[in-house]
Order: structure tokens, then sequence, then C-alpha cells
């Protein structure tokens, strides 16, 4: 009977005739001028082809002539700057800066799952075509990256951590509830091995970043705000263990000693590092140690004050960081450390993502220095150099337009007038 069933599938599929091979769909965008942040210059009247998503070729003026595919569709932007899509490294899509302390509580599970659907498509619009989240309860963050992936809504490419690593009472527990009502985070550790076992499980269930809280945090109640809250044995087996999985691993850290410790033990990126000191900078120059410094929310957190449910401890402390912070990412951008863009969207409106480029500005980066960290590094602290980054082949065609030239007025990229994601247009004004 079986020889006669596979006799008869054989015959089928011989009578059945081939379908063709789907056509590759072409895109060829055309603008003023594109910001080459591999190169760190500017080219005049480039033609960028696109083919199924990527790049595969990018000419400006005076190269020759790219081939066209037959019957490419057309993105003209005469008088547009171009540059790759933007990448934020620091982001929370299921958070709401507009809904903050006891107020959360106010709604079920399923409200952030929803409001990251939004937020998403407020990232993408805004020119971000790469997020990293850096922790959401229930592996929301991987539903929203799996349903965007497919098809299903609009969004940037979603990294994701799920939830992030902390220590019982720490920055990444929760310290909102009393005993009586006490809930314990999932991933929560209290020694290198237990440190470990949640590395793997976060893996296991989506993760394709590590977050760790090094110290404690404003946002996080009953906590100081640099206190380191990991040692450096679990800091270490969490970088070991991601590393030998192929992930990489962000630790937030306010305090200096917390910087210290995650960075010698491997973290790869160093979010906040608001109290850095110039002996820890030194040794993240040496160490080539990413910072991610999120220097514009301070504006937004001290003028909204508790409107929005902010706890006043939570405004306090941030009251005594914030111009720390600035100073120490002045310092940093000075010493050479090696910098990214991430700003914590969440903690303030998201879509407002690039007005952290003007701060960036103020505090001792070029326009191109700070377009470098939104692309071509956060690209390389992604170990997503092929992917995403830079109008180059190989690569998505990731592209954001603006009016203007952003190296003599890096506001403009506040306003993109066209966004593309793999060669699809999703926004233009």
């Amino acid at each position: 009977m079986r020889t006669k069933f596979l006799c008869l599938a054989a015959a089928l599929a011989a009578a059945t005739p081939a379908m063709p091979a789907a056509a590759a769909e072409s895109v060829v965008v055309t603008a003023a001028r594109m910001v080459d942040a591999l190169g760190g210059a500017v080219v005049e009247d480039p033609v960028v082809v696109i083919t199924d998503g990527r790049i595969v070729s990018v000419v400006g003026r005076g190269g020759a002539r790219p081939l066209i595919p037959a019957g490419a569709k057309r993105i003209d932007l005469p008088g547009k700057t171009i540059l790759p899509g933007l990448i934020d490294m620091h982001v929370h899509l299921t958070s709401l800066a507009e809904i903050g302390g006891y107020r959360g509580l106010q709604y079920t599970d399923s409200f952030w799952s929803a409001v990251g659907a939004a937020n998403a498509a407020k990232t993408l619009r805004a020119g971000f075509t790469t997020v990293r989240n850096v922790g959401s309860d229930g592996f929301q963050d991987v539903g929203l990256r799996e349903a965007i992936d497919g098809g299903w809504l609009d969004g940037p490419r979603i990294v994701t951590a799920g939830y992030a690593i902390g220590a019982t009472g720490g920055h990444c527990d929760n310290n909102a509830l009393p005993p009586s009502l006490d809930r314990q985070e999932p991933s929560v550790v209290n020694s290198p091995e237990e440190a470990r076992a949640k590395v793997r499980w976060l893996h296991k269930y989506g993760a394709q970043v590590i977050k760790i809280c090094a110290t404690g945090g404003v946002f996080s109640l009953g906590d100081t705000v640099g206190g380191q809250q990991l040692s450096l044995e679990e800091m270490k087996a969490i970088a070991d263990e991601a590393h030998m999985l192929g992930l990489r691993v962000a630790a937030h850290a306010h305090g200096d000693e917390g910087i210290r410790t995650a960075i010698l033990a491997g973290i790869d990126t160093i979010e906040h590092c608001s109290l850095a000191s110039d002996a820890t900078i030194a040794l993240a120059v040496q160490r080539k140690t990413w910072f991610d410094m999120d220097i514009y929310n301070d504006d937004y957190i001290l003028a909204t004050g508790t409107a929005n449910g902010t706890e006043q401890e939570s405004l306090d402390k941030e009251k005594t960081i914030g111009l720390k912070q600035r100073q120490t990412f002045r310092r940093a951008v000075r010493a050479g450390v090696p910098m990214l863009f991430g700003t914590d969207a969440g903690v303030y409106p998201h879509g407002d993502n690039a007005r952290q480029f003007a701060k960036m500005v103020e505090w001792g980066m070029t326009p191109m220095q700070a377009i470098q960290a939104a692309t071509r590094n956060a690209a390389m602290a992604l170990n997503r150099e092929g992917e995403v980054g830079a109008i180059a082949p190989g690569r998505w065609g990731d592209i954001v337009a603006v009016d203007g030239d952003p190296l003599k007025d890096v506001r403009t990229l506040e306003h993109p007038v066209a966004v593309i994601k793999g060669g699809k247009l999703v926004k233009a004004d």
C-alpha cells in the first residue's frame, strides 16, 4: 500500500506544472544627497537600488550608472537628504511615559501589549527602523517582534530582551507592593548559578539580547539610584553564558562602581552611565565598552513632574543625576568612549526619539558623530553590521529622508518626510 501511495504521489508531482518563481521586486530611491554613515561623508545625487528588501547598489554623482531592473518602482526625493534608517538602542515599547507610578496598576496586563503596537508604529514613522527593546513583562516584546516580522503590524525591526535580570529588591524587581501582595519578578536572581540559568531561560523564549540591572534606578522605589545590586560574579556569569549563546549583554548602571564592575565582567553596553568617574571612563576606552546614554529625557521628566503619576521619590532621584549624566556624557565623548544612541523611550513619549540628537550635539558631539551613534555604531554593537546601520549593498533597504542638511541642523531629524523599511515606503509627507 505504501509503495502504491508513493508512486501515485510521484505521478501527481510530475503531472503538476511547476509554479513560476516570484519576480524580484525592485525599488530605486533618489535624493539630493546622502549621509554616508560608514565613511562619515556626504554623497551628492545618490541612486539607491533595492531588490527584495536589500540594497544592491549605491551610486553617487559621477559614479557609473547603476543597472536599474526592469519594472522597478521609484521613490524620488528631490531636494531631500537621505540617511540610513535610525537605530534606538534603548526603548521600552510596552511602556508609557504618560502612565507612571502606581497608575500602571489600574490597567489589565494585556493593555501594555496593545499600546506596544501603537508605540511601534509611532517609532517607525519617526524614522527609527530598528530598536533594541531592553525589558518588558511577559515577553510582550517578543510577541510584538513576531507580529511585525510576520507583516501583521507596522513597526521597526526589534531586538528583544524579554525580562531584564536583576537582584531581589533591585531595580528590576517589583518594590511597589507590600509583603502581603509580594510579587517577585520572574527574572530575579540571587547567585551566579541562578544568573546562568536565567540567561538560558530568556534565550529559550526569544531573548536576542540580555539586559541586566547592575545598579539602582530612577523609577524603582526604595533603592539608591547609584547603588550596585549585582555582584561581579553574577554579572560575569551572565556575560559568559550570553556570549556562549551568541547574545550580547546590556547593563543598566548609574553608579560608578556598578559601571566599572559591569565593564570588568565583560558586559557589552552600559546604559545610562550617569555617575561614571574619569577612571571608569578610561577603562571603557581601554576595553572598548559601549556607553549608551539617554540624555534627552531629563527635560521631559522634570517638566512633567508628578503629573503623569511619577512618584516624588523618583523625581527627586532624577534631579540628583540629570545634569551629572550630561556632564559625564561630555567627558566620555572627549575621552573617546565608543558611543551609542539610546533614549529610554517609554520614560518620555514614543515617537520623539530624535529629539535626543540635539542634546548629543549640545553636550559635545558633532552632528555626524550623533548620527553615527544611531547608525554605524549601533549596528556594530548589535552585531548586525551586515543588516542595518548604513545605506550600503547587502543591508536592508532602511532609509529616512529629511528636509535640509542634518549635518548643519541636526533637528531636521525630528521631522522625517519619508521613511522606507526594507524598500517599502511606510511614511511620506
